[in-house]
């Protein structure tokens, strides 16, 4: 779910309505029991916790994991359908992020993680060495798109192994679209990488943003990727299970996930 150009948003908790006033001026209402209202209030919502460092909140098994929570639910759906051999992430942070994903793999009985970062905090990676889940994580130092980071990367993979990547490090649009040219190799066919934090094109103007937020993103990044790689595509997985109402997760990493639909001659 992306933020959208709502300006005004008022919510009527007596009569169960939303009003959402756009930029132009136009105003809607919608119930409180409708997938629009979700929608309205999710995007306030996903944007008062940037404000807030809502993220900044939460640990896993011990080690503080910078993800909106819903994120991570939707990550270990995507876990147990893929069953990735190998789980590559760059951007590595306090490390809770790797150690969630190993745990998933833990408990799915296959897999194992690599965390790539130009900067492993000592503490971090101290904290992994020790961590019950160390056995299913290794970790490599340097720049995840310098030749040196990826020969260190493809030695630790087998040509047979199904990979799935996810992009955490530097958000910018050049890094990014770096990032996903130099790991694609890694995904083989119907194989996935995952961007995170897309969520950025929508929040200029907001606390810890910059002005260029609102071309110099992720998703800039997967659009210039996707417009080079014809062989990928950005795909919205259905819910596994849903008997309510709403249409679209709410997340930090809309239209994150690329699969791999072919194989480039």
């Amino acid at each position: 779910m992306t933020q959208d150009k709502t300006s005004l948003l008022t919510i009527d908790m007596a009569r169960g309505e939303v009003a959402a006033v756009t930029a132009d001026g136009t105003r809607r209402v919608h119930r409180m029991d409708t997938p629009e209202a979700f929608e309205a209030v999710s995007a306030a919502w996903l944007r008062c916790g940037w404000d807030t460092k809502y993220v900044y909140g939460f640990t896993w098994l011990g080690r503080p994991v910078i993800q909106l929570p819903e994120d991570l639910l939707r990550m270990q759906e995507l876990l147990w359908r893929e069953r990735p051999d190998v789980i590559v992430e760059t951007g590595v942070a306090h490390g809770g992020s790797v150690v969630f994903h190993a745990s998933i793999c833990a408990m799915i009985g296959t897999g194992r993680v690599i965390g790539v970062d130009i900067d492993i905090r000592p503490a971090a990676r101290a904290a992994i060495a020790a961590h019950p889940l160390a056995p299913r994580i290794a970790l490599i130092d340097g720049d995840s798109t310098a030749p040196a980071t990826l020969a260190a990367l493809r030695a630790r993979i087998a040509p047979e192994e199904r990979v799935l990547v996810v992009l955490d490090s530097a958000h910018t649009r050049a890094h990014v679209r770096a990032e996903l040219a130099a790991y694609a190799p890694l995904v083989g066919e119907r194989g996935a990488i995952f961007v995170c934090d897309g969520i950025m094109a929508a929040l200029c103007g907001a606390p810890r943003s910059a002005a260029d937020w609102g071309w110099n993103n992720p998703q800039a990044a997967i659009d210039d990727f996707l417009a080079a790689h014809p062989d990928f595509a950005v795909e919205e997985p259905a819910f596994p299970f849903n008997e309510g109402a709403v249409r679209r997760p709410v997340t930090y990493s809309p239209r994150g996930l690329l699969r791999r639909t072919g194989m480039r001659p």
